[in-house]
C-alpha cells in the first residue's frame, strides 16, 4: 500500500511541475518582446506580426509541428524557427522552458505564448 502512495505522490509532483512550467511561460503574455539582433530584431521592431517557433530535433512532439511551420515560413517572412539545441541564448531571452513553444509577437509585445503541439489552424490563423 505504501508503494501506491509513493507512486501517486510522484505522479502528482510531476503534474504540478508541468503545470508550473506552462504557467511561468504564459505569464510572458503582454510583456515587451526581448531585444533581438538581425532579421528577427527588425521584424519585432517593425511592429508586424512575428512568430517564433522553438523546437528541438530530439523532441517527439515537435515532429508533426515542424513541417507546418516550414510551410508557413514559405508564405510569411516573419516566422523564425529556433533550434534550442543550437541557440539556447535566444530561448533564454524568451524564457522558453519546454518544446515545442510558439511565441507570437505584434507591436513589440508578446500576444500569445503557446506551449506544446498546436493545430495548424491556430498557427495559420495568426497571419
Amino acid at each position: 500500500m505504501t508503494i501506491v502512495y509513493i507512486l501517486v505522490g510522484m505522479i502528482a509532483i510531476f503534474f504540478l511541475l508541468q503545470y508550473s512550467i506552462v504557467w511561468k511561460m504564459k505569464r510572458q503574455k503582454g510583456k515587451p518582446a526581448p531585444e533581438m539582433n538581425g532579421q528577427a530584431g527588425k521584424a519585432i521592431q517593425s511592429g508586424h506580426k512575428t512568430l517564433f517557433y522553438f523546437f528541438s530535433p530530439s523532441c517527439r512532439a515537435c515532429g508533426p509541428m515542424t513541417p507546418v511551420v516550414d510551410k508557413l515560413q514559405k508564405k510569411h517572412r516573419n516566422i523564425f524557427k529556433i533550434d534550442i539545441s543550437r541557440d539556447m541564448a535566444t530561448a533564454r531571452k524568451f524564457g522558453i522552458m519546454g518544446t515545442p513553444s510558439v511565441v507570437m509577437i505584434e507591436g513589440g509585445t508578446i500576444k500569445e505564448f503557446l506551449v506544446g503541439p498546436q493545430p495548424e489552424s491556430k498557427l495559420t490563423g495568426w497571419f
